[in-house]
């Protein structure tokens, strides 16, 4: 049977684990840095579009409702440096379209961050600001976020609790 139409297709359908490994350890990943960013959320999942016959499904990275937005992860990665980067990037397109929020977002500068390569490993790189004391920098690896601490910000003015009358 040949697919003639988006209507001819049948449903997405969740990814069980252990169909694409690279991709499932990238992902595990990934919600290692959603759930210490946006606690609230369920984690993120696979799903895949069946394609025409003969072709492989279309996977994509999934809100856990099921909603997704973005591209499809191509054919399976070669290393799983190639998996995390392209896990990654799907998921930011998901999580920052369908919930109209940017993420993941720098804790120190309070901006949506982009994700790099340093030193080969995708990473989770923020812009900073225009002051030159405030450079750009590389927040942490993917799926490293919860390993990093705030920093002290010495002249960074404290909040003081005042009662309100």
């Amino acid at each position: 049977m040949r697919y003639h139409s988006p209507f001819d297709r049948p449903e997405p359908r969740l990814v069980p684990a252990g169909e694409h490994p690279l991709w499932d350890e990238a992902l595990a990943a990934v919600n290692r840095d959603l759930a210490v960013t946006l606690p609230e959320q369920r984690p993120l999942c696979l799903f895949a579009v069946p394609w025409e016959e003969g072709e492989p499904d279309q996977v994509y990275v999934a809100l856990a409702n099921g909603e997704w937005h973005g591209n499809p992860l191509w054919a399976d990665p070669d290393t799983s440096a190639d998996a995390l980067e392209a896990v990654a990037e799907a998921a930011q397109d998901t999580v920052s379209e369908c919930l109209w929020q940017a993420w993941p977002v720098c804790a120190v500068h309070d901006l949506g961050m982009h994700l790099r390569k340093e030193s080969g490993r995708p990473s989770w790189w923020c812009a900073g600001t225009t002051d030159p004391k405030d450079p750009p920098h590389i927040r942490a690896a993917v799926g490293e976020l919860e390993t990093i601490r705030r920093p002290h910000r010495p002249n960074r003015k404290r909040r003081k609790n005042s009662a309100r009358g």
